[in-house]
């Protein structure tokens, strides 16, 4: 088979993510399905046990407080099963992207290349050591360079040895329930897919440059006043365009495009509800959790064709919980949602 580059960035190569076993991999993706389906048929089903529903009112009371007592005793972490495999906890000192490729290398692939979505961490440490041997540099000494490039100078390596000023204590849930400090463990196996640390200044800086070139390319009549993006407008739209076959776990309304999730415009009703374009994508590890969220403002061609307004234009959130399994991406959609109203209403 032949992997590409596309497939890796898009999560549909193949490579396995953590779970090893296929067999584990292909029932957690039946059961999303199956959740995504549930409301229509638990919708159905009420309709059709209404009568039954009526003739259990005289005990309803009493089951909402048993499960009021419940929820007032249950512990406030949650187990998160993503975070119960082994691999996640590795300690190992990896001295380059190309050795940590041993861990997965001789794993057989899931599905053949380009046929199904499965998110991988591994694919992304597969393209990093693309990264590596077509720069001719050591994968993270060319990030580095692009961090600076950004001015994004409080995001380094994750590195467990190194002095870093201001690093955050992780922390996570126990098996009871009580916070305890998130375990010792070694990102260098994976830099490009969670080896980074950051802030949220520095991820703001990041969406705001991505953001600045997706827009630079439609202002019009700026007498040459306007840098150039980071990177080209075309580059940004296509890595902001949602590819066929993928799914995003975070957003039932997107897919995954390039790296990012993508909700695309949408409204089929007059004064129903409307879908705004957005990327973002969340981060998990070891006692953390983050999101990014980008949210472009619709321009009018009259502000384009004048140049009244300079990009970038729209919202961009960034949320860094040292919490593990955290969702921040509907937290960050609705801080994103209200900015753009005030915006709006001026």
């Amino acid at each position: 088979v032949a992997i590409t580059t596309r497939l890796l960035v898009s999560h549909l190569s193949g490579i396995r993510h953590y779970e090893k076993d296929i067999t584990k991999v292909k029932e957690e993706k039946e059961n999303r399905a199956r959740k995504l389906t549930k409301p229509c048929q638990d919708k159905e089903q009420k309709e059709k046990e209404g009568k039954e529903i009526e003739k259990a009112d005289s005990v309803k009371p009493r089951k909402e407080h048993e499960g009021e007592v419940k929820s007032r005793n249950s512990k406030p972490g949650r187990r998160d099963k993503e975070f119960e495999q082994e691999e996640y906890y590795l300690k190992e000192k990896f001295e380059s992207v190309i050795e940590s490729l041993k861990i997965f290398k001789n794993d057989p692939l899931f599905f053949k290349p380009g046929d199904q979505f499965l998110y991988s961490t591994y694919g992304f440490t597969l393209l990093s050591a693309v990264v590596e041997r077509v720069s001719g540099q050591k994968f993270t000494d060319y990030m580095l360079k692009m961090f600076h490039d950004l001015d994004m100078l409080s995001t380094v390596l994750d590195d467990n040895e190194a002095m870093i000023y201001n690093r955050a204590r992780c922390y996570v849930y126990n098996k009871k329930g009580r916070l305890v400090n998130a375990p010792y463990v070694d990102n260098s196996y994976k830099w490009a897919g969670g080896g980074f640390l950051s802030s949220v200044g520095d991820l703001l800086k990041f969406g705001n440059a991505l953001l600045y070139s997706y827009q630079a390319g439609q202002f019009k009549n700026t007498n040459g006043k306007l840098l150039p993006g980071y990177l080209k407008p075309d580059t940004v739209a296509m890595m902001w365009t949602p590819v066929p076959k993928t799914e995003v776990s975070w957003d039932r309304d997107g897919k995954y495009a390039m790296a990012w999730a993508v909700v695309e415009k949408k409204q089929q009703y007059g004064c129903c509800r409307q879908q705004r374009h957005y990327a973002s994508h969340t981060g998990g590890a070891v006692g953390a959790s983050s999101v990014l969220l980008i949210l472009p403002e619709e321009l009018d061609s009259e502000a384009i064709d004048t140049g009244l307004v300079a990009p970038p234009r729209g919202v961009v959130v960034s949320i860094i919980c040292n919490m593990q399994s955290v969702s921040l991406n509907s937290t960050a959609l609705k801080i994103a949602r209200e900015f753009d109203k005030e915006k709006r209403a001026q």
